[in-house]
């Protein structure tokens, strides 16, 4: 009878899992769900998207300076012309009859300019190449790290929903064997120690509770704030044995990987190059210019013209013309400037090489995680069986006399720890199975689907 009584009061724990996430199932939303509200409300994605929009039109901003450049010209002019001749005569000269005109003059010029020869102009159109590219690299990095700030708001969420549901579960459980205690005191077959005891651990479970409660708060915030959708309610892993296969290929091939793809080693690189290409835009400053340029004038004057006559004139003026700049001293500009862009391209050689280095640690640190963390589940799966174990047999000798109350809350607390922590370390290999992919430069939201299969329907 006593062996019946014992096990009844394991059930509580499965119970009270399965009934604190039931009312949320109908309404609950799927990792996909939050990651796609995520992508229209979260303003560093918004603010990156916006930015690599932006830059894709001032990379194409140098394209215009090496198309022509085609200007159109207009004015018109009243103007107020007052002759007054000087006649000489014996004595010097008088004022002659003065003659006064209105008359207006227009003039419209059409000007197209080639540039035909200036270094500066075509090292400024290869840079919008790399420019391009560089701005790709930064848009990646952007939705990478959204889809992991989604991911683990998400479980985190989960997290702590778990571990409140255990905490509650192991305060009921305290509370049994604090009652048990109470009552094996009252008839003698207990110490005063064991009732000490449980109320001590029934406290400190209390305590554990309300902590918990404020850190499910603070996630669900989290949550929140990244994805803007208010009480989103995760839905909850399946019951599954395996999670993730264990990665087949050893952390050097991940590095190697890594240094093709990544956008970190692809933003160093691309820096590097359009540092490179600033130098030869700075050493064009010693170099002469050539531009071609062609251009149509015309001019009419109505009623006159500054030559006095009355009759009015149409001057049509069409011209082409080579233009050659050749710069001789510029206050030595030039040179501080080529030394400027020649320290900075060092500067962005060594951004690349600390680039490379800390990828390739960021991705045996992410391999070895992965790896660690489902040699971790397993141990604690092996681990919750031996404390539900333990936990069955204390039990049934506290029943009989043979252990102390100590030992049965010993053993309930060995069991939920243990439950918490397998629970962490499944949504830990999860994450970390998003942050290897997002060190190595291949992380998609195709990448997504398979944790999402994991969650219940």
């Amino acid at each position: 009878m006593k062996l019946s009584r014992i096990v009844f009061r394991t059930l509580p724990l499965q119970a009270a899992l399965a009934l604190a996430f039931a009312s949320q199932a109908s309404q609950a939303q799927s990792l996909l769900d939050l990651y796609e509200h995520a992508r229209g409300y979260d303003a560093t994605y918004v603010g990156a998207k916006a930015q690599y929009e932006a830059n894709l039109f001032l990379a194409n901003q140098a394209l215009g300076g090496v198309l022509p450049n085609i200007a159109l010209g207009a004015s018109t002019t009243r103007n107020y012309w007052d002759f007054r001749p000087d006649v000489p005569t014996a004595l010097g000269t008088t004022p002659g009859p003065e003659t006064v005109r209105y008359y207006t003059s227009s003039q419209a010029s059409l000007t197209m300019t080639q540039p035909i020869y200036r270094p500066a102009l075509w090292a400024a159109y290869k840079q919008s190449g790399p420019q391009m590219q560089l701005f790709l690299a930064q848009y990646e990095m952007a939705e990478q790290d959204l889809l992991v700030r989604v991911t683990q708001a998400y479980f985190d969420v989960l997290n702590s929903e778990d571990s409140l549901a255990l905490i509650r579960a192991q305060k009921r459980a305290v509370g049994e064997q604090l009652a048990s205690a109470k009552r094996n005191f009252e008839v003698g077959t207990s110490t005063i120690t064991g009732v000490r005891d449980a109320q001590a651990r029934y406290d400190l479970s209390v305590a554990q509770e309300v902590a918990a409660e404020n850190d499910l708060r603070v996630k669900h915030l989290a949550l929140d704030l990244v994805t803007g959708v208010k009480n989103a309610a995760p839905k909850r892993l399946n019951k599954i044995k395996e999670l993730i296969p264990v990665p087949k290929e050893d952390a050097e091939s991940f590095v190697s990987q890594a240094e093709v793809t990544s956008p970190a080693i692809k933003q160093a690189k691309l820096n590097l190059d359009i540092a490179r290409l600033e130098i030869d835009k700075a050493t064009s400053g010693h170099k002469p210019t050539v531009d071609a340029q062609i251009s149509f004038q015309g001019i009419r004057n109505d009623g006159g013209g500054s030559n006095g006559s009355a009759v009015s004139s149409h001057i049509y003026n069409p011209s082409a013309s080579l233009v050659l700049n050749m710069p001789l001293f510029a206050g030595f500009a030039t040179q501080n400037r080529i030394k400027q862009t020649v320290s900075l391209a060092e500067k962005a050689q060594a951004d690349f090489d600390a680039a490379t280095r800390n990828t390739a640690q960021a991705t045996r640190t992410a391999y070895f995680g992965v790896v660690s963390g489902l040699s971790q589940v397993a141990a604690y799966e092996a681990a919750e069986a031996s404390s539900q174990s333990s936990l069955d047999s204390n039990k049934l000798g506290y029943s009989v006399g043979v252990n102390i109350n100590i030992d049965v809350l010993n053993a309930q607390s060995q069991l939920y720890q243990t439950k918490r922590d397998l629970a962490k370390a499944r949504y830990d290999v999860l994450v970390g199975k998003l942050k290897l992919l997002q060190a190595v430069g291949t992380l998609t939201p195709q990448d997504l689907l398979p944790i999402n299969n994991l969650l219940e329907p």
